[in-house]
């Protein structure tokens, strides 16, 4: 915990350090006060003298507002010192999760990695803006109380020490039973994010199946879990307070019966009025900073449950890094698999990716098919090292990629992957991703060379419309487009699309593929489609099946001679087809 604290405080560490001292000046503070009750009671009032009384009291004064001086200072540096360690840890987080590899990101599921950057660091930030006040403050004052009542008459005092060691025990039970179960609270945090995450982002389909009933049953059983987790600690950790208070009044009427006695059978030579009540005041003191220091404790619990899950993300090396050496230019677009194998997880008995072994020239046209689960994707994902190969290699421009800058080899080679995604911010906005110099008259070529632009016209306010999260104000067909645009901006020696043109009727693919053969000719071209109709133009078609090459030709090659090319042309061509008569969007 201390070594994750101390890497993130940063320019907060001043005030990590002032707040204790003001703490301690509090206590201080604190300490002397009842000293003053005790001149006021024993040689104001019993004396009948009204100067001292007025003397004391205004030394009282001035003493409290010097004690909320400094609880006010502990209290303000204190809240920057946590708010600030939050800040970094949630930055350093952030940018870690920004170097993981696709491999890294699916150790974490999304709820949970929400879950650690809001409620875990909330905790971890709490917990440390009590430490370095409570935990400070509640100690000394203990200290400083009882020093200070045994002081005045030990024999007396020693009834504090019954008092903290049967509270001390009592404490340390209830902690480790109430512990548990805020434990295991986060994980049901996870829960219900996942719940929420899911049932928002596919609000269509929840709508469309009719199945809100359904949801909120499943929303509901996330809610009652984390409600009876809480329930179940807050059972154990309301049991102190009214143990608490029995112990403190306890304690007041042993002072109040043996303390009384003893003023009375001394005279108050060996005990006074005024020593009494200061007795009492430090009785509460030392009691109740008890109980602070035990709620810090389970406070401190929590966090550190919070701070493993935060520490699983800080600690986690991204599994795609970039070598010592990198090579930093990108001579062409071509590319070869040699001997690749791939599977996802290491020691996996199977591999995803057999004995890849092809090349591409550069600007050639490549198709890929292959039914679902044939490993397309995965393919394709190698050649701009989302994934490194398990065996063999992947060159581009005639160099491993593993010996490319990433960010050099990701800036030529262009995704545009299965899943669509466009950000909340206007279509330029969106398009500037591919490349935020990007002219506004380079941005509508790019999408003329999409066919976007046959619907962005239409639109009221152009490329300045606004887009929504996710895209969800354009249609399916619109995304793709958008998305193609956006990858043709960055101007890459090789494009991926990988099946970005599913929901694009045959006939706008077609033109997008014609304007890719005219205009970029020298940009190595791979499409991914379950459509034979937005292949057979290309030089060459790779036939994958269950992650094995089982062809690499031509179309009219494939149809005459690859049993599966054929079986998947015949299906597709018999009957009505695929082949509209207009462009349009899906």
């Amino acid at each position: 915990m201390l070594q994750v604290i101390t890497q993130n405080l940063k320019e907060y560490k001043k005030d990590a350090l002032i707040t204790p001292i003001f703490m301690i000046l509090e206590v201080i503070v604190d300490i002397v006060i009842p000293l003053m009750m005790a001149s006021i009671v024993d040689h104001g009032v019993e004396d009948g003298n009204l100067t001292h009384i007025y003397v004391m009291g205004g030394c009282m004064i001035g003493t409290a507002i010097l004690g909320l001086f400094f609880g006010m200072a502990g209290g303000h540096f204190a809240a920057r010192g946590s708010a600030g360690l939050a800040k970094n840890i949630r930055a350093r987080m952030y940018g870690n999760i920004q170097t993981f590899s696709f491999a890294n990101i699916d150790k974490f599921s999304t709820a949970g990695l929400v879950t650690r950057l809001t409620t875990d660091i909330t905790n971890i930030q709490n917990a440390f803006q009590m430490a370095i006040r409570m935990g400070f403050r509640a100690p000394f004052s203990m200290l400083f109380a009882m020093i200070m009542a045994f002081l005045i008459n030990a024999r007396l005092a020693s009834i504090y020490l019954v008092a903290v060691a049967f509270l001390a025990g009592f404490i340390v039970l209830l902690m480790g039973s109430a512990t548990k179960y805020f434990k295991a609270t986060f994980e049901k945090y996870d829960e219900l994010n996942s719940s929420v995450q899911e049932n928002v982002s596919s609000i269509r389909v929840v709508k469309a199946f009719v199945r809100e009933e359904y949801e909120k049953d499943k929303f509901h059983r996330a809610v009652s879990n984390l409600y009876q987790m809480f329930v179940g600690a807050e059972k154990k950790v309301v049991l102190a307070m009214p143990v608490m208070m029995t112990t403190v009044y306890a304690c007041i009427l042993m002072l109040s019966w043996l303390g009384a006695k003893m003023i009375v059978t001394s005279g108050q030579t060996e005990l006074t009025t005024g020593q009494l009540m200061n007795l009492m005041t430090y009785c509460m003191n030392i009691l109740m900073n008890l109980m602070m220091l035990s709620m810090m404790f389970v406070m401190l619990t929590m966090s550190s449950a919070s701070l493993n899950r935060v520490k699983e993300v800080l600690e986690e090396k991204p599994d795609i890094v970039n070598p010592e050496d990198p090579v930093m230019d990108v001579k062409d677009g071509s590319i070869e698999f040699s001997h690749v194998n791939f599977s996802y997880q290491a020691g996996s008995e199977k591999n995803v990716l057999s004995d890849i072994n092809f090349t591409i020239q550069p600007g050639e046209t490549i198709g890929i098919m292959g039914g679902t689960g044939s490993s397309k994707t995965s393919l394709v994902n190698l050649i701009s090292r989302l994934y490194d190969v398990t065996d063999g290699c992947v060159k581009v421009g005639g160099v491993d990629v593993r010996k490319y800058d990433l960010t050099v080899l990701r800036d030529e080679v262009s995704v545009v992957l299965q899943k669509n995604v466009l950000f909340s911010g206007t279509i330029l906005d969106n398009l500037r991703w591919g490349n935020p110099d990007a002219t506004e008259e380079e941005c509508m070529r790019a999408c003329q060379l999409a066919c976007a632009d046959e619907f962005i016209e239409k639109m009221p306010k152009k490329y300045e419309t606004y887009i929504e999260q996710g895209g969800n104000n354009v249609s399916g067909g619109q995304k793709q487009r958008l998305c193609i645009a956006r990858a043709l901006l960055k101007q890459p020696k090789i494009l991926i699309l990988d099946d970005s043109t599913s929901a694009v009727d045959t006939a706008t693919d077609q033109k997008i593929r014609k304007a890719f053969a005219t205009e970029i000719p020298n940009t190595t071209k791979i499409i991914i489609s379950q459509r034979i109709s937005s292949l057979q133009d290309a030089d060459r078609i790779l036939v994958l099946d269950d992650g094995e090459v089982k062809g690499f030709d031509t179309h009219e090659h494939l149809l005459a001679g690859n049993d599966i090319y054929r079986d998947v042309y015949e299906a597709q061509t018999q009957g009505s087809g695929d082949f509209d008569e207009k462009g349009g969007e899906a």
